[in-house]
């Protein structure tokens, strides 16, 4: 029988939400805090022309996913669940972060079966190539979407960034922890007799 395989978001689900703030701060001189992002969109939460902000965001991309905590819990339980699903990360990231986000995985001793950076939000197909079975997200349209379109349980990591209303199936969670109750309950693990 193969093995239950989960799509993962890496930013702001593997990683902390909090990741990207003290780099903003720094750069643009501001005082952000987590609860001042209200929308998925960063530009949104600051006066910054959009042009210039994605001229930084490029060049300074690769350090900031060097440089990202994991949320906490998640090296512990992804490195459980290892050992009964497979875990293939589907990221908005592009392809030249490729090395950097494989040696932050390595660093971080978190495991993977597979990274896919697909350059944009629409993550549907590819979940629907690798045929996963849950998803772990934080945008909130990603989820409802993947949710809906592939019938499968997404897991919506809570920030102030994505609390609109979400339908059935779409579960928020606010840790790793909180995602591994409910995969416990959704994809329940038989233990082997000996």
């Amino acid at each position: 029988m193969s093995k239950i395989r989960f799509g993962i978001d890496i930013d702001g689900t593997v990683t902390c939400p909090t990741s990207l703030i003290p780099h903003i701060n720094a750069q643009f001189g501001c005082n952000l805090t987590l609860d001042d992002i209200k929308e998925y969109d960063l530009t949104k939460a600051f006066p910054v022309d959009e042009k210039v902000f994605y001229e930084w965001y490029r060049q300074a991309e690769k350090k900031i996913y060097e440089t990202s905590p994991a949320q906490q819990y998640a090296k512990a339980i992804l490195s459980n669940w290892q050992k009964h699903y497979e875990l293939y990360y589907i990221s908005a990231r592009n392809q030249y972060v490729t090395e950097s986000t494989i040696n932050w995985f390595e660093r971080e001793s978190i495991p993977y079966d597979h990274i896919e950076l697909i350059g944009s939000h629409y993550k549907i197909e590819t979940a629907k190539k690798y045929n996963v079975d849950a998803f772990f997200e934080d945008k909130h349209d990603n989820a409802v979407d993947i949710h809906e379109e592939l019938d499968i349980p997404v897991l919506l990591f809570d920030t102030p960034y994505n609390r609109k209303p979400i339908p059935e199936g779409v579960i928020r969670v606010t840790n790793w922890q909180e995602a591994n109750k409910w995969i416990k309950q959704l994809f329940p693990i038989e233990e082997k007799a000996d």
